[in-house]
C-alpha cells in the first residue's frame, strides 16, 4: 500500500510541474510540448560484479505555432538527468556495471517546419522520423534520449487509400549523446515506402538506401514487402496476421559484400480486452555479419532484454508467443494494461541455441497525464556469449 502512496504522489509530483506549462499554453497560440519522463532501470548481468542501478529524469520542452497557410515550426530542447549513476551509460566510465544507455545529455532534439496540404504534407529539419512499425527506421522511444534525424521528409496521397512517402536523411542523432564517439551519423541515406490499403489488410513497399561516413559497416540497401489485416470471425473476435519479407545488400562505402534476407509472421487473435500471437521473425547470417537494421527502434523486437541489438554472424531467430489484456480496476476504474511476451532464440536455422527470455509489463493511468509502467526482463542464455540477465524498470511519464 505504502508503494501504491509513493507511486500517487510521485504521479502528483509530475502533474503540479506541469502546472506551468498549462500556464504558458493559456497564454500562447499554439501548443506547448512537455514530456517527462522519470524511470528506475536496474541490470543483473552475468560476469559483472556489481548490478546497474539508474534513476534518470528525462525531460522534454518545447513549443509549435499555430497553422498559417498550412505551415507549421516547433522546437524542442532535451535533457536527460542522472539522478543514481551506478551504471555504464557508453559515455560515463564506469564499465564495472552493466550498460543502461540513458546518458547524462542537453541537446535540441527536434527543430522542424512542416507543412500540411490536401494531398500530402512535408517537414524539413531535426525531426522524429518513424516508418511502419520502426523495425528498419525509428527513434528508438524507449530509451531516454530518443534517435533523431536531419532529415527532408515528404508523403503524398493521390488517393484515401494509398500514400507514399520520401525521406533523406543528412544526419541521425543516436540515443548514445554527442560525447560518445558513435553519437552522431552522418549520413546520405534515402528512404521510400508505399502503403496501400485492400480489402484484406495494408500493403507496404520500401526500398531504404542507407549510406554512413563514420559507420560504414552499416550501410546498407534493403528492399522489402510487408502485409498486416485482420479478419472477423465472430462479433468480438478477429483473426490478426502479418507477412513480412526483405533482402538486404551492400551498398556505396559498406567494406564487405553481402547478401542477407529477413522473414516476419504472425497469427493472432485480438478481442475487445484480450489479444494473443504466435510470431516468427528470422533475420539472415552469413557467418561474418548478420543482417542490420542501423536505424530501427530495436528495443521492441527479439526482447526487450536486449541482447540482439547486434544480429550474430550466424543470424537469429525469434520464435515466440505474445498475450495481452486491459482490464479496468472497479467500477469505473482506470483501465490496467498487461502484457507477457515468451521468446526462444536461436541462430537463423535454428540449429544451435542462444537462449530463451521472458517479458512482462503491467502499465495503468495514474491521472489523465501521467501514467506508471513496470516492467522486467529475464533472459537465460544457453551458449558463451549471451550472458543470463534480468533487467527491471519502473517508470513514471507526464505528457501534456
Amino acid at each position: 500500500m505504502s508503494s501504491l502512496r509513493q507511486r500517487l504522489a510521485c504521479g502528483a509530483f509530475l502533474s503540479v510541474l506541469a502546472a506551468p506549462a498549462a500556464a504558458l499554453a493559456q497564454a500562447l497560440p499554439g501548443d506547448i510540448i512537455l514530456d517527462m519522463r522519470l524511470r528506475y532501470e536496474t541490470v543483473d548481468q552475468d560476469g559483472f560484479g556489481e548490478d546497474a542501478q539508474a534513476l534518470t529524469l528525462r525531460t522534454r520542452f518545447g513549443y509549435e505555432t499555430p497553422a498559417w497557410h498550412g505551415f507549421k515550426a516547433l522546437v524542442e530542447g532535451e535533457n536527460v538527468t542522472a539522478l543514481v549513476d551506478d551504471y555504464n551509460s557508453s559515455t560515463n566510465g564506469k564499465a564495472r556495471y552493466p550498460l543502461v544507455t540513458d546518458p547524462e545529455d542537453t541537446e535540441l532534439n527536434r527543430a522542424q517546419v512542416s507543412w500540411t496540404g490536401k494531398q500530402g504534407e512535408a517537414v524539413v529539419g531535426r525531426q522524429r522520423l518513424v516508418l511502419g512499425n520502426a523495425r528498419f527506421v525509428g527513434n528508438v522511444g524507449f530509451r531516454q534520449n530518443e534517435q533523431t534525424m536531419d532529415a527532408a521528409k515528404a508523403v503524398f496521397r493521390p488517393s484515401k487509400d494509398l500514400a507514399v512517402t520520401y525521406a533523406y536523411v543528412d544526419r541521425v542523432h543516436r540515443i548514445f549523446g554527442d560525447d560518445h564517439p558513435q553519437g552522431e551519423w552522418d549520413s546520405d541515406t534515402h528512404l521510400v515506402q508505399a502503403d496501400l490499403k485492400t480489402p484484406a489488410g495494408q500493403l507496404t513497399g520500401y526500398g531504404y538506401f542507407m549510406a554512413f561516413e563514420n559507420a560504414p559497416t552499416q550501410s546498407n540497401a534493403t528492399w522489402g514487402v510487408r502485409f498486416t489485416g485482420a479478419k472477423p470471425l465472430r462479433p468480438g473476435l478477429s483473426l490478426t496476421y502479418e507477412a513480412e519479407y526483405a533482402q538486404q545488400v551492400d551498398y556505396r562505402n559498406s567494406p564487405r559484400d553481402f547478401d542477407l534476407g529477413y522473414l516476419a509472421m504472425s497469427a493472432g487473435l485480438k478481442g475487445p480486452r484480450h489479444w494473443a500471437s504466435l510470431n516468427v521473425e528470422r533475420l539472415d547470417g552469413d557467418g561474418r555479419r548478420g543482417f542490420a537494421t542501423p536505424l530501427a527502434t530495436m528495443h521492441a523486437f527479439q526482447g526487450w532484454a536486449d541482447v540482439f541489438l547486434n544480429t550474430p554472424a550466424a543470424g537469429v531467430r525469434d520464435i515466440n508467443l505474445k498475450a495481452g489484456t486491459t482490464m479496468k480496476l472497479g467500477p469505473g476504474g482506470k483501465p490496467l494494461r498487461l502484457m507477457a511476451v515468451a521468446h526462444e532464440f536461436t541462430d537463423d536455422d535454428g540449429s544451435r541455441r542462444y537462449g530463451r527470455e521472458l517479458d512482462l509489463l503491467v502499465a495503468a493511468p495514474i491521472t489523465s497525464m501521467v501514467t506508471a509502467e513496470a516492467k522486467a526482463a529475464l533472459f537465460d542464455g544457453a551458449r558463451p556469449g549471451f550472458a543470463d540477465r534480468t533487467k527491471v524498470w519502473l517508470t513514471l511519464e507526464l505528457k501534456y
